[in-house]
């Protein structure tokens, strides 16, 4: 009888513990080395800056706060297997989605931007053998989960029984592979449009005028863009203009070949509006009654917007070009502005 107490004071001291978390606390290293239990999935958060930012990060999880990350720490979540959000960021939020499998680990890594105010971070998927290496030389934030944690199990006094078999690690699963791309990607764009001259009458044999409308009016651009918003690269402008003098009717075929500089703003992951400039070339061929060709420099400002679904984006910007063709006592001004739209797709 006194036996049969004892079992059943010592069971109900357990089922106190496993009810209310009474089990022992997780520490980071063992977080670290974690693996989902049976049927769920375990998605590790951590923050690596490249260059230190001294403000926190809130990261949401299904809804669910896991911490607030500063440089150098972690946080983890259990969920069900499906699809996954995580929401990074107070002010500037990155939002970021997963489609998580059971009895699986994923690692999503946060840098936070250097010299962005509010701060903006860079969020995305490395491997399982980067993601625990950044793991160890992290600082657990909060508590782990307690499915991390199991209450000890209660062995009867009685009669000695067989003990348990002893859970074997799990065999390593292969690790979801990282996002593509690095810091760098390289982008093709093509586009046309509305553009204008910004002189009608002008000096080109004798009084001359313009069609100031242009037609066809067409453009390609290659460039590399950087995580960070920045981009540079190259483009080819092309349009054509009617030109009326005494006697002469001819056309004005203007080819302008540009460097240009842009900064992208991620106002979310898939709108990106942008400022840009421009430096270069520009060539007018006449043909008709009025043969030749003349150059000068080109200069250009740009301002946009992209509208990006994964590799391929959607644009529309706004293009003034400066230039003035000839020799002196000759100038031609064959500079003007337009709006443009296109397709830009991304390597």
């Amino acid at each position: 009888m006194n036996e049969l107490r004892a079992c059943l004071s010592v069971s109900g001291v357990i089922l106190l513990a496993a009810l209310f978390g009474a089990a022992s606390p997780v520490h980071a290293q063992d977080a670290s080395r974690a693996t989902p239990p049976p049927g769920k999935t375990l998605v590790f958060v951590f923050r690596s800056d490249r260059q230190p930012v001294a403000a926190q990060v809130p990261v949401i999880v299904n809804l669910v706060r896991i911490g607030d990350l500063a440089n150098g720490t972690f946080a983890v979540a259990t969920v069900n297997p499906g699809r996954t959000f995580l929401r990074i960021g107070e002010q500037a939020v990155a939002v970021f989605t997963l489609e998580a499998a059971a009895n699986r680990s994923y690692f999503v890594r946060i840098e936070a931007v250097s010299s962005v105010r509010p701060v903006r971070t860079e969020v995305r998927l490395v491997s399982e053998v980067d993601g625990r290496s950044s793991l160890a030389q992290s600082r657990l934030v909060g508590a782990a989960p307690a499915a991390f944690a199991a209450a000890p199990r209660a062995q009867p006094p009685a009669a000695p029984v067989a003990a348990a078999p002893r859970a074997q690690p799990s065999p390593p699963r292969p690790a979801p592979s990282p996002e593509p791309g690095g810091d760098w990607s390289f982008a093709l764009i093509a586009k046309g449009g509305a553009f204008k001259l910004a002189n009608a009458n002008q000096t080109v044999v004798g009084p001359s005028t313009f069609d100031t409308t242009s037609k066809p009016v067409l453009g390609i651009e290659a460039e590399l863009r950087n995580k960070s918003g920045f981009a540079m690269g190259g483009e080819i402008f092309y349009y054509k203009n009617d030109l009326v003098a005494t006697g002469v009717i001819a056309k004005q075929q203007v080819v302008a070949l540009m460097a240009n500089g842009k900064y992208y703003l991620r106002v979310a992951d898939w709108f990106h509006p942008f400022v840009g400039v421009g430096v270069g070339f520009a060539d007018a061929v006449y043909s008709g009654d009025l043969k030749g060709t003349a150059g000068g420099p080109a200069y250009q400002g740009l301002a946009g917007m992209e509208f990006r679904f994964g590799g391929v984006g959607l644009l529309v910007q706004y293009k003034y070009l400066a230039s003035t063709t000839g020799k002196s006592g000759n100038e031609v001004k064959v500079g003007g502005g337009g709006v443009l739209a296109g397709v830009s797709i991304a390597f």
